[in-house]
């Protein structure tokens, strides 16, 4: 059974750090791409970073470049996310995901956590 178990969300205020962290089972990880995407209350999806399937590449929407960090390892099939500087607008439920494609876009990838709150407030 393919299982994402996203990590470390939770309550921080405007200018603090978080970092997520995603484990994985149930399929080969290190042959798989990863991503981040995100929805806030209301709204879509908006898909937030991704990482290649060794690690060398990673892409960052223009919205969190320079405060989030991807990385991932593959020997402990985790995935995770350093967000520093965070802003009220990265408040949202943050969820990993995998897929046989390294690309931008979230419907690509076919395996979904469950999600993890972030919610960003004085």
């Amino acid at each position: 059974e393919v299982q994402l178990v996203e990590s470390g969300g939770g309550l921080v205020q405007p200018g603090g750090s978080l970092r997520l962290s995603c484990a994985a089972s149930g399929f080969t990880f290190d042959d798989h791409a990863l991503t981040w995407v995100r929805q806030a209350p209301g709204k879509g999806l908006e898909w937030v970073s991704a990482i290649s399937w060794n690690g060398d590449s990673t892409y960052y929407a223009e919205s969190i470049k320079g405060r989030f960090t991807i990385s991932r390892d593959n020997a402990k099939k985790t995935l995770n996310l350093q967000m520093n500087s965070l802003k009220p607008e990265d408040t949202a439920v943050y969820y990993c995901a995998a897929g046989n494609k390294y690309t931008t876009s979230a419907a690509t990838y076919k395996y979904w956590g469950q999600g993890t709150q972030v919610t960003v407030s004085s």
